[in-house]
């Protein structure tokens, strides 16, 4: 009588089994056949009252019918998940007819490409890069450079104050300041390439951030002649070997004597003409040599050493170098703009 039950229940189970559509319906038979709360794991509790001769003989009835029914579940259980894969598969074909998706490089902003290309030149020459921070003291930014309070110079420089004392940089000469005090009287041989900033009313020659890249040497018997071979050296690197410069007297609080740098025109040759006005020459940047001053408050003695120093608009440099007519596409983030510069191939 049992052994009839076990068989009608195995006959059952498979019929279920092969009718089952999806992984769901699988796991409810699972549970219904072979769980702890099945009818065949009911029907162990029957052992116990069968004769000796019996109990083997139901024991082994039992135990392959399970066998059974959770081989036909695996079996039933991996076609369905084989389907299920081909049917996803399916909704997931990559039509590879379709053209595939351009990889649209950017450009290098023609800034970067300057600025790292000069800082190459100065690397050339012995030079060693120092930076420090945009947010700086009034101490470093002004007064260690020869720029007490209420001088007119501070007119020229204005910027943007956090407070009394704090404010963004106006050029990168506080890191001149910062590499003399840690040298403690040493010979220095740095650049100092950074963002700077002043109030301005941003226009196509104006910009209330732009960048420099200062330059500064402290040694003994350093002269005026030393500023002009290093900046004439740079100007042909960087324009071509062609190019010649002019100094011209100027003014700075924190060089004595102070130029201005002109370099010949890349239009006419110095002969003359629009872009230089007819003078046959365009300034590039200014210098001069450490005012004593300077080399005093930072820990010189100006009677054993003296120094030079530069001071070069990046912006301006690439602006000559490849005819850019407005500051602000430096800026800008236009992306035909950076393209001008991409390289080819």
């Amino acid at each position: 009588m049992q052994n009839e039950k076990i068989k009608a229940i195995l006959e059952e189970g498979l019929k279920q089994i092969e009718k089952a559509e999806n992984l769901d319906d699988i796991n409810e038979l699972r549970n219904r056949y072979l769980g702890k709360k099945s009818e065949l794991a009911s029907m162990g509790s029957i052992i116990a009252t069968l004769p000796v001769e019996e109990k083997k003989t139901f024991g082994q009835e039992m135990n392959e019918t399970k066998t059974t029914l959770a081989n036909a579940i695996d079996e039933r259980m991996n076609a369905l998940k084989a389907k299920a894969l081909e049917e996803k598969l399916q909704r997931e074909t990559i039509d590879i007819s379709l053209p595939g998706r351009e990889s649209n490089l950017g450009a290098r902003n023609p800034f970067h490409i300057v600025k790292d290309e000069m800082t190459e030149i100065f690397l050339g020459m012995g030079f060693e890069v120092a930076d420090g921070p945009e947010i700086e003291t009034d101490n470093y930014n002004f007064e260690l450079l020869n720029i007490p309070k209420d001088h007119p110079a501070r007119d020229m420089q204005d910027t943007f104050y956090i407070d009394e004392n704090t404010l963004l940089r106006t050029h990168t000469s506080p890191v001149q300041a910062r590499t003399m005090e840690k040298a403690q009287g040493k010979p220095v041989r740095i650049i100092c390439p950074g963002k700077t900033y002043r109030r301005d009313d941003d226009d196509a020659t104006h910009s209330h951030q732009f960048a420099q890249i200062e330059g500064l040497v402290i040694d003994k018997n350093i002269n005026i002649g030393h500023l002009k071979a290093t900046l004439e050296l740079f100007a042909k690197k960087m324009f071509g070997e062609k190019r010649e410069i002019r100094l011209r007297s100027s003014y700075f609080p924190f060089t004595e004597p102070s130029v201005e740098v002109d370099i010949t025109c890349a239009n006419c040759g110095g002969k003359g003409c629009n872009m230089c006005k007819g003078t046959g020459y365009i300034e590039i940047l200014g210098g001069g040599m450490v005012h004593p001053n300077v080399l005093k408050m930072n820990g010189y003695d100006p009677e054993q050493y003296s120094g030079f120093a530069f001071g070069i608009g990046i912006e301006r440099v690439a602006i000559l170098r490849y005819g850019i007519d407005d500051i602000r596409k430096f800026y800008n983030n236009d992306v035909r703009f950076l393209h001008q510069f991409k390289k080819k191939g």
